[in-house]
């Protein structure tokens, strides 16, 4: 696993990241700008007709408030959005350091685009649902952790497999690889905490679950079919 992210990282500069990474971004920016300026508004509201300091003081906390779920929920809204681009970056990663590799024949793109909205959404609820572990001292915000983790390191391995197999074939490749995918999970969900490093977890993720599934299938008759009687 630590390979497959120092390769990943190797490959910043390709041409091919570039799109996905400022889409991921900007589209992630307006939706925390959004966020914030809706808990600001939704705690001025609520401290409508009182003093004017309380009003000031409630709009405040309701933008820190704000600050913190979009630095929270910022990881899934940008996976989202990058999960549209996997198959340019997972191409790029397979043209650089597999080029033997026979063209990709998995799922369908709209299956594929469909499982990264899924993924997406699936994540941002998640994260939404173990906010309360947070005022649990040291040991909430590890387990909201280590569930993110499997959660990210399982929904990134999956989009990446289906540009090779079925649906099917996903699930039994994540199988083989849950441990790995576990903490690749769990090293990109402690980069998405550091502010700035949280920008290149999505493109830097589709990158190294590319290594990873790649490098780790090499029992699996490497890539099966994505035919519809397998689930395809």
């Amino acid at each position: 696993m630590p390979q497959a992210l120092f390769l990943a990282f190797g490959q910043i500069g390709d041409p091919a990241f570039r799109r996905p990474l400022i889409m991921g971004v900007l589209g992630a920016a307006l939706a925390v700008a959004g966020l914030i300026w809706l808990a600001a508004w939704l705690a001025g509201w609520a401290a409508a007709g009182g003093p004017e300091w309380l009003a000031w003081i409630t709009q405040a906390g309701g933008a820190a408030a704000g600050v913190f779920l979009g630095w929270w929920l910022f990881l899934p809204v940008a996976l989202g959005i990058a999960a549209q681009f996997t198959d340019s970056i997972a191409g790029a990663v397979e043209r650089r350091h597999y080029p033997g590799l026979a063209a990709p024949a998995g799922a369908s793109v709209m299956a594929q685009a469909g499982f990264g909205l899924w993924f997406g959404v699936k994540l941002l609820a998640l994260q939404i649902l173990l906010l309360p572990l947070f005022f649990i001292p040291i040991f909430g915000a590890l387990i909201a952790l280590l569930i993110a983790a499997h959660a990210l390191g399982a929904g990134l391995l999956r989009e990446v497999s289906l540009r090779r197999m079925n649906l099917a074939h996903s699930r039994i490749a994540w199988q083989r690889l849950r441990w790995q995918g576990w903490l690749l999970g769990l090293a990109l969900a402690l980069m998405a905490m550091v502010p700035g490093l949280n920008l290149f977890v999505p493109i830097i993720g589709i990158a190294a679950a590319t290594h990873l599934l790649i490098r780790g299938l090499g029992g699996f008759d490497r890539f099966p079919s994505a035919s519809p009687e397998n689930g395809g």
